[in-house]
């Protein structure tokens, strides 16, 4: 029976191999020994660490910087537990750790960030780097540095070029996802004004909700971390001004203050939440809960209204984000905690979706303004449909197909979601993103194009937009096309006929161009 099992963690020992040398890769560690001088320690007051994938190619100049999580400590006691292992001490680090997920280096498992430079920060203070007591405790030696830390650690990495940066994100998982919550604009105010910069945080959103027995202990609990580490003076201003100090550690109370850019990826039933913020060991003393928080289906009907409640309150504490233009937020009901960094809810085959998005394309649509908001899309939709009612047709109508093509000059070409809308003509997303990588190349009056079978050579170029001539017709009075770019589209219009006729056609691409202006789409 030993040997049956001893083969079983085998075989899975081995598969776990296979499937990291085929998504994953191993990088090593850099210690910021120069932080040390400054107090900004680790709480055994070792060196902060991290770990850095150089970019390449056209990601060179783009930075992701990702939070590592776990959890917090409240009192010298829980510090001392973490002061001599990895959590609160870089002494105790594995030198080498796994990228995968939003940390991959290949296109295919991580089509919008592989080729940037990516870091995972170690995490070592207890307090998602909040923290500043000047004071140590000779008896314990506990550093309580963790603002110290993270500013030291932004600082090295600005030396190695993120000063330069075009892009950048600050990321982060669990405990490390609310540090990329509560850093986000501090990350912001320390990259030049020329830097796109926007933060995501997964698992990080973290409620303040009653457990189980009616006790409020996760706001007790913060309260204490908040205490120990000194961490008032390093929370949103805009939330302590008006709120104890503890409860501004929960995003519901000031995500919505926040100016930069924030993204949130969660499970409404988080499952670190399920089993420390609504059924803790403390409000759960006779272990009803134990079977259940390792496997939902050993919950009760009367455990799963409670997880079904909680669900709802979680929902409720994030409601105040939804509509913001500055926020986005991917929330699905997986029993999850942490999506991001694991390449199999990241982007797979298999990985979780909402409306057929994966979190890995929800991501990169929003860091590259490829989304745009329910009712800017619902009149995308109306001003199209009317648009081509009377100008696309076989029968006097002055165009005879028309392409809405998604476009973000910042961004990636990709092969997902690349056609918005299309008339009189069925273009595949692989042609059309050779077309949109075309006019990324911007060499209009040295290239040709395709749409199509059609191959088109531009014959005059203006502000905004250019026309062409079909090189391969076999229509007596050939063909053209007129394409112009708007904000967040490029519009391909194609008609039948002689020059002349670009002329009426004009009319009409000028016509729906200007119904996007209205927009600023």
């Amino acid at each position: 029976m030993a040997k049956a099992r001893t083969g079983h963690w085998l075989s899975i020992l081995a598969f776990s191999l296979i499937l990291l040398k085929t998504e994953g890769f191993y990088v090593g560690i850099t210690y910021v020994d120069s932080a040390v001088a400054k107090g900004a320690v680790c709480l055994d007051g070792s060196p902060p660490a991290y770990h850095m994938d150089k970019g390449f190619g056209a990601g060179i100049n783009n930075w992701l910087v990702h939070i590592e999580g776990g959890g917090w400590c409240n009192n010298a006691s829980t510090c001392l537990a973490r002061r001599d292992n990895r959590l609160g001490s870089s002494k105790q680090m594995v030198k080498q750790i796994a990228f995968s997920g939003i940390l991959s280096n290949k296109q295919k498992f991580n089509p919008d960030f592989y080729n940037w430079n990516k870091i995972k920060v170690r995490y070592c203070d207890g307090a998602s780097f909040t923290g500043d007591v000047e004071a140590v405790d000779p008896k314990t030696n506990l550093h309580y540095r963790g603002a110290r830390v993270f500013l030291a650690v932004i600082e090295d990495l600005m030396a190695k070029g993120m000063k330069n940066a075009a892009n950048a994100v600050l990321s982060g998982c669990s405990a490390g996802g609310l540090t990329a919550i509560l850093h986000c604009d501090k990350f912001r105010a320390l990259l030049p004004v020329s830097t796109k910069v926007k933060c995501f945080a997964d698992a990080g959103y973290f409620i303040n909700a009653k457990d189980v027995s009616g006790a409020a202990h996760i706001e007790g609990f913060y309260s204490e971390v908040v205490a120990t580490h000194g961490s008032a003076k390093n929370l949103p201003p805009s939330c302590t001004s008006s709120l104890r100090p503890g409860l501004c550690f929960f995003p519901q109370n000031m995500a919505q203050q926040i100016k930069t850019p924030l993204f949130i990826i969660n499970a409404a039933y988080d499952s670190w939440q399920i089993k420390n913020i609504l059924a803790p060991g403390v409000a759960d003393p006779h272990g009803t809960w134990h079977y259940c928080k390792l496997d939902i289906k050993d919950c009760s009907s009367s455990q799963l209204e409670a997880m079904q409640d909680f669900r709802v309150q979680f929902l409720s504490a994030i409601k105040g984000l939804i509509g913001s233009p500055s926020k986005g937020m991917f929330i699905n009901s997986c029993y999850a905690h942490c999506q991001t960094e694991m390449q199999e809810t990241w982007l797979r085959d298999d990985s979780p979706v909402l409306g057929k998005t994966t979190i890995a394309k929800a991501v990169g649509d929003w860091y590259y303004d490829r989304t745009l908001q329910l009712m800017d899309w619902t009149f995308v939709r109306k001003a199209w449909d009317k648009w081509i009612s009377t100008s696309i047709g076989s029968s006097g109508e002055p165009l005879k197909a028309a392409l809405l093509i998604n476009y973000d000059p910042t961004g990636p070409s990709r092969l997902l979601s690349t056609i918005a809308e299309q008339e009189g003509i069925r273009a595949k997303p692989i042609e059309v993103n050779q077309f949109v990588d075309f006019i990324k190349r911007n060499n209009l009056q040295s290239e040709s194009f395709f749409i199509g079978q059609n191959q088109y050579l531009v014959t005059s170029i203006h502000d905004g937009w250019f026309c062409a001539r079909c090189m391969n017709t076999s229509h007596p009075a050939g063909e053209g096309a007129i394409v112009m770019q708007t904000t967040s589209f490029i519009l391909v219009a194609l008609y039948d006929g002689s020059i002349g006729s670009a002329s009426r056609a004009m009319v009409d691409v000028d016509q729906f161009a200007w119904q996007l202006g209205r927009k600023n789409l």
